[in-house]
């Protein structure tokens, strides 16, 4: 007998639930990131993310665009994949690309075809759980790369308890794609785990708590483990604009092992109908604890702005700097990236986006006799045109092209990237 899952549906709230929902998503987007950057040289099929229905919020004040329809929709459907409390939700995506210039090693470049095949199914295990699980089988057309199988795995859920709000995500991925870091095909393992609590203390005031571990395992490179807090103290002047104060501190075991603190203040604003700005920064202090490098004191930043021109159009700005651990012992890098990106309904059935970013990474030694490599600045374009027909069948067509820039030996390189996907979510 199926289980009838609206009326056991808990939302975060409507008002002031909602809002500090809101805030700890914006963290979660400016947070300062030190962990290993990996950036691919060849995108990754599109990834499915699914927000449990007791961490959904209502439509609120700070969200310009409109998200997907939310997962509660779905469950007051009927579902013939479905028993008891769980729900199952196939999905598959298909991808082929074309590229030139991707490095199999450092200073070797070669045209490929990448075919990428990603079968998964996401189980809904409560209005509270979600469990998703993905392989990706990668094929390239050459010798020079490896074909390998993928996997990602995903368990994410909140709930609420009183007047906490209380959040867990836990994710495992395999991967090994080109890396535009190494300059090579790079195989990693990466394991992170998260924990959040919200909690007003009055009408105007709330604590926002998170606590997380983020564990790297890159083969041939420098594996790094990482356990960090950061915790907010918010306050709403009104419903459409709050700010906030944090602190938090973490502990970095790597070559050599690190401590750092952060000092942070933030601001979320809705300014009009059709705007939004979020801004956080302070300074962050990190301490070594062997090499004979002095502490660091590093600015950090987030912001994003979005904007709403016209009902079916929609433009996004941000930039941020954070310092991140390497794939490289006895060194730190600072990375600080601008993007702009524009979204177009054309014809009521299709999407057209663009997109740009820029980015320059600072490489520091943290040991005495250590050359830190160079820095690089790296510059990436992307435009796609999708569309949805038969309610669950996804296509798009895509180019993208990326420039990395730097002296250090072997890192340099120029890619162009065309091709097509097609999914499926039932």
């Amino acid at each position: 007998m199926k289980l009838k899952l609206k009326r056991r549906i808990i939302f975060v709230g409507k008002t002031k639930r909602t809002r500090r929902l809101v805030q700890v998503t914006l963290v979660s987007l400016f947070a300062v990131a030190r962990m290993t950057e990996a950036q691919s040289v060849i995108a990754p099929p599109p990834s499915v993310v699914v927000t449990p229905p007791a961490m959904q919020s209502a439509p609120n004040e700070m969200q310009v665009f409109k998200p997907e329809s939310p997962l509660s929709t779905f469950l007051d459907e009927v579902q013939p994949l479905q028993w008891g409390p769980v729900t199952l939700r196939p999905h598959v995506f298909y991808q082929f690309t074309y590229g030139t210039g991707v490095q199999s090693s450092p200073g070797q470049q070669h045209d490929t075809v990448v075919q990428e095949l990603a079968p998964g199914v996401l189980f809904i295990l409560s209005p509270h759980w979600t469990l998703d699980y993905t392989p990706t089988f990668t094929f390239y057309s050459g010798n020079s790369f490896e074909n390998n199988v993928g996997q990602s795995v995903s368990l994410n859920g909140g709930t609420t308890y009183g007047d906490w709000t209380l959040g867990l995500s836990q994710n495992f991925t395999y991967s090994s794609s080109p890396q535009v870091q190494t300059g090579t095909q790079t195989s990693q393992q990466t394991y992170s785990t998260s924990l959040s609590a919200s909690h007003s203390l009055n009408s105007k005031m709330s604590v926002d708590l998170g606590i997380s571990q983020n564990l790297n395992f890159p083969s041939g490179f420098q594996s790094t483990l990482e356990w960090s807090t950061m915790d907010w103290l918010n306050y709403e002047f009104w419903p459409r604009l709050t700010a906030g104060v944090g602190a938090g501190a973490g502990y970095v075991e790597a070559t050599p092992n690190t401590v750092f603190e952060q000092l942070q203040a933030r601001v979320n604003w809705r300014a009009t109908d059709k705007t939004s700005f979020g801004i956080n920064g302070g300074p962050q202090f990190t301490q070594f604890t062997e090499g004979g490098a002095k502490p660091l004191i590093n600015p950090t930043f987030g912001a994003s702005i979005q904007y709403l021109p016209f009902q079916h159009t929609q433009l996004s700005l941000s930039a941020n700097e954070a310092v991140n651990n390497s794939y490289y012992q006895n060194q730190v890098s600072t990375t600080t990236s601008v993007g702009a990106n524009l979204s177009q309904r054309l014809l009521e059935k299709f999407y057209l986006s663009l997109g740009g970013s820029y980015s320059w990474e600072k490489y520091t030694a943290v040991a005495n006799g250590v050359s830190a490599n160079s820095s690089s600045d790296y510059y990436s374009l992307n435009v796609s045109l999708s569309t949805t027909f038969l309610k669950r069948v996804s296509a798009s067509v895509f180019y993208s092209y990326s420039d990395n820039i730097t002296s250090q030996s072997g890192l340099a390189f120029s890619s162009s990237q065309i091709g097509f996907n097609l999914g499926y979510k039932y």
